[in-house]
């Protein structure tokens, strides 16, 4: 496996989408840049927010579509162009409704589940080769209630547990800009000693 040299925080542009959960990618990022205090450019060609830091000795490229997340394939994929980024070298950060709150999990290729960005990425690419950052918001309990649920803000304590799981997740970023994965998923995944 190739190092991480581009990261991607799916979401959707907009104050009124800013904390919901379906924006959960966008938590990722935006910490993740205000940690390695980077400055968001906004690139009309991409129609995305970028910025780039380095991690470990490593440049890695930051992309937030400004496109809604059910569109957010081309800005995606125009980044990867861009930056001439294999898909293996990629990371797409997003909110996940079968983890729960408090829970990030690291994955590559597989299906989409359902997420709508990570859909769109999947048709435009023609294929799911690359790592995801699945963020954990819960699940309402029946599938009527999923649209509503996503497009909330989460509630205190979800709020935080999600916030913890991104602190988590920005952890591991040196390992992935060093192509570290086994222990990047073993540091993530295993639960913190208590």
């Amino acid at each position: 496996m190739e190092a991480i040299s581009l990261i991607i925080g799916l979401g959707n542009p907009g104050s009124e989408h800013a904390r919901t959960r379906h924006n959960a990618g966008f938590w990722f990022i935006d910490a993740l840049a205000e940690k390695y205090q980077a400055r968001w450019n906004t690139d009309k060609k991409l129609r995305a927010e970028t910025a780039k830091i380095t991690v470990a000795g490593h440049a890695i490229h930051l992309l937030k579509p400004l496109t809604f997340m059910n569109v957010s394939g081309r800005p995606v994929v125009a980044g990867l162009h861009y930056w001439k980024v294999d898909p293996a070298a990629c990371l797409l950060a997003h909110d996940e409704l079968d983890l729960a709150p408090g829970t990030a999990r690291l994955k590559f290729d597989g299906g989409h589940g359902g997420q709508n960005g990570l859909r769109d990425t999947m048709a435009q690419l023609g294929h799911g080769g690359f790592h995801r950052l699945r963020i954990g918001i819960g699940h309402p309990g029946h599938k009527d209630k999923v649209t509503p649920w996503v497009l909330g803000r989460p509630g205190t304590d979800d709020a935080v547990a999600i916030g913890q799981a991104v602190e988590a997740a920005i952890g591991i970023v040196p390992l992935l800009a060093e192509g570290r994965f086994n222990d990047a998923m073993k540091q993530l995944h295993t639960p913190p000693a208590k």
